[in-house]
């Protein structure tokens, strides 16, 4: 149950975060709400990964598709990977690794 808390609550948080500040104020928001929450490690990582991840995915499809997808199709052509699917994975690495730090401090 405080898996899904923590997973709800970084998507809100984090969401109001990144309309006004710069994109590293997801890391302060993941991490802020794994503190409160206190979920164990693993837990707390998974919960920020998955979270920023469905986030910066939605931004990401949101804007593609207002854009018809005009500069995602040529960045495709540079990297081997999907774009939206890279944005998905830095976003969740912030979020997972943020949310880890937060655990971690409230255990100590």
């Amino acid at each position: 149950m405080k898996f899904l808390v923590q997973l709800t609550a970084t998507v809100v948080v984090c969401l109001g975060l990144q309309l006004f500040l710069p994109w590293w104020s997801i890391a302060v928001g993941a991490a802020g709400v794994a503190f409160v929450v206190g979920n164990k490690g693993l837990k707390s990582f998974v919960a920020g990964f998955l979270a920023i991840a469905l986030l910066w995915g939605v931004f990401a499809l949101s804007i593609d598709l207002q854009t018809k997808a005009i500069l995602t199709d040529k960045i495709n052509q540079l990297l081997p990977l999907h774009a939206l699917v890279l944005t998905m994975l830095v976003g969740g690495l912030v979020g997972g690794f943020a949310a880890l730090t937060g655990a971690l401090i409230k255990s100590r």
